[in-house]
């Protein structure tokens, strides 16, 4: 029986910045507005933990029992390392996603907006059938694809929707930036993987697209954002708070441009997880800061 510390690590406790960037820079569109909820933002944020932690241990389940894993480099994995039962595993997922959708369902009952639960649904099932079912996506190359907009747009755009009452074109923007945060972590990760995934059969954007040019893609994903906060700049000038980002962002890229081998990416794969994270808190801690008239 796999102990706490091997559940803690199954859980991939470095992914979960990703799922509270998105909320704070959704609470912090909702204060533009005066709209702001603590209740219900934090009850975004519970809903956007579980699933992180839902769709981590299930596509540890998932690739585990398809030996995808079996050669991988990187953190251990539960199922394919053989640490934890294939079964216990795949309930720890549906544990977590049962408490995201419990907990959404408060949200949506607090928020009045009950056609949310469609997409509390969506985001479940996009979670499970990432890496599970007969075909999943994640292993067609569509995985970034759904990371971008659940855990950047929806995630962002939901939490400041349940406050305001309206989809605010400033939620968009934010949910974009910070869903190409979240979607250039999944890529590293899959880069790093390229060998191990073709083995497989796991066709992911990074092994279509090849080294070099995943490596490009990562590089704009990255960047891009840092370019919007100047934008931010103009409009809420304490939002320069997110260019501390530059202090992760520098040294990722010149890992990146540097590794030679997959564990050199593991620390870039770290340092952008972080700048996701940083992006989020600091941009919507700048939001925040001017809407106060501080």
């Amino acid at each position: 029986m796999a102990s706490l510390k091997l559940w803690v690590q199954g859980a991939r406790i470095r992914t979960l910045p990703l799922a509270i960037a998105p909320i704070a820079l959704g609470a912090a569109v909702a204060s533009t507005t005066e709209d702001f909820s603590l209740l219900l933002s934090l009850l975004a944020l519970t809903v956007s933990l579980a699933l992180q932690i839902g769709v981590n241990y299930a596509n540890d389940y998932s690739d585990g029992i398809r030996g995808t894993d079996a050669n991988r480099v990187g953190p251990l994995r539960l199922t394919g390392s053989g640490s934890a039962k294939p079964k216990a595993v795949k309930n720890a997922a549906f544990l977590s996603f049962g408490l995201a959708g419990l907990v959404g369902l408060f949200l949506v009952l607090a928020s009045g907006h009950y056609w949310l639960i469609l997409i509390g649904a969506a985001s479940i099932l996009a979670a499970w059938f990432y890496t599970g079912g007969k075909s999943p996506y994640g292993y067609a190359g569509l995985g970034e694809v759904a990371v971008f907009v659940f855990f950047g747009l929806v995630a962002t755009i939901g939490t400041s929707f349940v406050q305001q009452g309206f989809v605010s074109p400033l939620a968009v923007i934010l949910g974009s930036a910070s869903g190409l945060y979240a979607t250039a972590v999944l890529l590293v990760n899959n880069i790093r993987d390229i060998r191990t995934d073709t083995e497989s059969g796991k066709r992911t954007i990074a092994v279509k697209l090849g080294e070099k040019t995943s490596k490009r893609v990562f590089l704009w994903m990255i960047w891009l954002p840092v370019a919007l906060n100047l934008l931010l700049v103009l409009l809420w000038p304490a939002t320069v708070l997110g260019l501390a980002n530059l202090l992760l962002l520098l040294p990722a890229t010149l890992i990146l441009l540097k590794a030679r081998t997959p564990k050199d990416l593991i620390t870039v794969l770290k340092l952008t997880s972080l700048a996701g994270f940083g992006f989020g808190v600091l941009v919507g801690l700048g939001i925040f800061l001017v809407n106060l008239g501080l």
